[in-house]
Parts: C-alpha cells; structure tokens; sequence
C-alpha cells in the first residue's frame, strides 16, 4: 500500500488542478460576457446621446451656438435619464463625456448623473441632457471621482440660436452650460445640484482603462483606434464642433 499512496496524490493532485480549471475557465468565460455585455450598453448609450445631438443641431435656430462648441472643452450628453418621484424623488443615467485634446476630440468616456429632490411630486419623466463643461476648473472637476454641479463648477442655462449674441454675463461666467429637453425643444437648463462619476466599469470593457486617463489623454486612443460601440458619438461631437 505504501507504494500505491504517490499514485493516490498524484490522481488527486491532478484532479484539483482539472477541477481548478475548468472554475478558471469558466469565470473568465463569465467575465468575457459581461464585457460584451458592458460594451453592447455603452453602444446603445453611444447611439441615443448622437441621436440626441443630431436632433439638437437639426434645426440652427434652437441649436447651441457654434461659437460655443468650438470654445468648450469638453461635450458631455446624457439622453434619458429617468426621474421618478413618490414623495422623495431620484433620477439617474448614463451618458458620455468627450474633451477636446490637441489632436481632436478624444475617445469618449462612459460616466452616470444621479440627482434627488425631496418634496411632495409624484410622477416619472425621461429628459436628455448636453453639457459644455467651458473652463479649465470644470474640466478638473470631471477627473475627479464624482461631482456635483454647484459651487465651483457653476452651471448656467445655455443660450440656443446661431449666434451667442443673448449669452448673458451670467452665461459667459459659467464653468458649465447645460441643456435639456424632456417633450419638444430644448432649452437652456440651469442644472444644479446633479451628482456626476465616472463608469469605469464601462471605460475598462471598452478601452482598458479608466475615464481619467481617457481625458487627460494618458493613455491615449488614437482616432483610428476608438471601439465602433462609442466611435458614432465622437464622429457627432466633430461635426458640429469643427
């Protein structure tokens, strides 16, 4: 019997490692799933934030003036974000975020909005949001972990037409300038108190990395290089910010 007991390890030596395995294998064929997963949302979100930007700049006289794209540093768009409310009331979303870097407009990055009011409402809403985050300190602020519109990052209604002749001072001071439309036309929307993060998980099934290093362009993602789930809302941001 002694010499039968390595041959007993041995079997279950090899038999642990198979077991092993085979859990190895199918955890990494889960996690695979789950990036195709993660990247099939972020394409849909890709595809109505573009959708909602198309529709925005369709008509020039309501559109964002062009002088304003051209100045801003970063495009954010959130299309559908829900609101729902029974006395205390949240919303939430997901959108994307492209800055402008040297060499054009960068690899859009997947981030969420979530807000909450309290008060007596009732009811439930979907609203698409653009964004123009205007000066250096709004952009410092999309690299954090999460902010909340207010304070330092001033947000101010924005001004729709050809032209930015109707900016007001209170607009040209403004780190950020929004827009939203939950029936009919946008408008300008002074959007204070919504809480912004980034969806990493998202950014890391679609490029490897996280939303910081895609706006600060550490790793950079050449224009060539950007995945076809967000490659349409990039192309979108160009156009209308040429």
């Amino acid at each position: 019997m002694r010499f039968e007991q390595p041959k007993i390890l041995t079997f279950l030596l090899v038999s642990f490692l198979v077991v092993t395995g085979a859990g190895l294998t199918a955890r990494a064929q889960m996690s695979d799933k789950e990036k195709q997963r993660q990247v099939k949302r972020a394409g849909d979100t890709a595809q109505k934030a573009s959708k909602v930007m198309n529709e925005l700049m369709r008509i020039p006289a309501n559109a964002i003036p062009e002088a304003l794209l051209k100045d801003a540093k970063a495009i954010a768009v959130f299309p559908g974000v829900v609101k729902a409310a029974f006395g205390i009331g949240g919303s939430g979303g997901q959108g994307l975020i492209s800055r402008r870097l040297q060499s054009g407009w960068s690899a859009p990055a997947m981030f969420k909005i979530a807000g909450g009011s309290v008060g007596f409402q009732i009811g439930a809403s979907s609203t698409d949001y653009v964004m123009l985050f205007m000066t250096d300190d709004s952009l410092k602020s999309l690299l954090e972990d999460r902010f909340e519109i207010g304070g330092e990052a001033s947000a101010a209604a924005g001004p729709v037409g050809r032209t930015a002749k109707a900016t007001t001072d209170a607009q040209l001071k403004a780190a950020i300038l929004s827009y939203s439309r939950s029936r009919g036309l946008f408008a300008g929307v002074s959007l204070t108190g919504a809480v912004i993060s980034p969806d990493n998980d998202r950014n890391q099934a679609l490029y490897g990395f996280n939303a910081k290093d895609l706006l600060t362009g550490v790793n950079k993602v050449a224009i060539a290089d950007i995945p076809p789930a967000t490659k349409v809302f990039q192309e979108t941001i160009t156009l209308y910010s040429r």
